[in-house]
């Protein structure tokens, strides 16, 4: 029987908490991986992915730098599938993130940088996948099988694995992420996207916005928003918008700001100054802590390093109503499939 329109969607975003707790609940698992890691001499790390796994990925960038004070970069997959480039990977920590396990130019990368010296991690939601086969480790996302098109748990239980494993490589007692599954909770049930979506149903281009740790969640959430709304939509680090593209917002660009709380949203204060300054209509995710000025669609209170599992469930759900008011079905946006193959 065919679902109504959203109705996959909707269903996997609302799964989110349980999802989430599913991989609270194999944490030990997860340390396991984070002991065999801390016996070897890493001291760089790369991380490889696509899509919405690169935005976790970016995710897990700023979380290695800043909790593990390691260097890290994000992989360029075609210098090896491409070019064919030849490069010494010994002391490299390789993390290659997807959901499917399923990318051709993703597993090939890994398999070389494997066989150059690299210690390679896979994390996926599929423990038989081909990218998983391919690495000397493996770290199940648990989040399901996700039916819905456009990635909502399978992305947030990637962002909690992530998080996870490097508090574990760090020595914590993964606490802080006692409150995360409620938090998600509260943000399903109580993100109030209804003015939003009214606000923003007939524009044809958006611009989202972070900083620190929210700017993962401003490109994932920019994503969302093309994937399933077929919208124009550009997403900025704070600092990058206001060294050039600052110059194409008007009063009719939609802006979005993703406030991370503490440092990040700092950070953002001059560049949401300048948004107001040339009549952006402005709209900021934010926790009740944070002190950013304006209209704002506000989500539970966690800590910094957290807030993008619970910040991009207002976007989740942006981008499904407003695929709706618009008459599109998420569940089937064009031209996309569950499983995307690069080389």
């Amino acid at each position: 029987m065919t679902s109504s329109p959203g109705a996959l969607m909707r269903a996997e975003i609302e799964e989110q908490p349980a999802a989430l707790q599913r991989l609270l609940d194999a944490r030990g698992d997860i340390a396991a991986i984070a002991e065999e890691v801390r016996r070897r001499d890493i001291r760089f790390v790369l991380l490889a992915a696509r899509g919405s796994s690169d935005h976790a990925a970016l995710y897990a960038k700023y979380l290695i730098e800043t909790v593990l004070g390691l260097p890290c970069g994000l992989a360029s997959m075609s210098s090896i599938t491409a070019y064919r480039t030849g490069q010494s990977y010994a002391g490299v920590l390789w993390v290659a993130v997807s959901q499917s396990g399923g990318s051709p130019d993703l597993r090939e990368a890994t398999r070389v940088a494997r066989d150059s010296g690299a210690l390679t991690l896979a994390v996926t939601n599929d423990p038989r996948s081909p990218l998983a086969a391919e690495t000397e480790l493996h770290l199940d996302i648990r989040a399901g099988v996700e039916r819905s098109v456009a990635a909502t748990k399978t992305y947030t239980n990637e962002l909690l694995a992530l998080w996870l494993f490097v508090d574990a490589l760090a020595g914590r007692d993964g606490s802080a992420v006692a409150g995360v599954p409620d938090a998600v909770a509260r943000a399903v049930r109580d993100s109030d996207v209804e003015e939003v979506v009214s606000r923003y149903r007939f524009a044809e281009r958006l611009v989202t916005v972070g900083r620190g740790f929210s700017y993962p969640t401003a490109r994932e959430g920019a994503l969302k928003l093309m994937e399933t709304c077929h919208l124009a939509a550009s997403a900025f680090s704070g600092a990058d918008l206001l060294h050039g593209p600052v110059a194409h917002v008007d009063g009719a660009t939609p802006v979005m700001v993703i406030g991370p709380g503490g440092a990040g949203s700092q950070l953002l204060r001059p560049v949401v100054d300048a948004l107001v300054e040339r009549g952006a209509d402005v709209t900021l995710v934010r926790g009740s802590a944070d002190d950013l000025p304006g209209y704002a669609v506000q989500v539970p209170d966690v800590p910094e390093e957290l807030t993008p599992l619970v910040q991009i469930v207002p976007l989740q759900l942006i981008a499904l109503e407003l695929a709706l008011s618009k008459g599109l079905d998420p569940d089937r946006p064009s031209g996309l499939s569950k499983v995307t193959k690069t080389l």
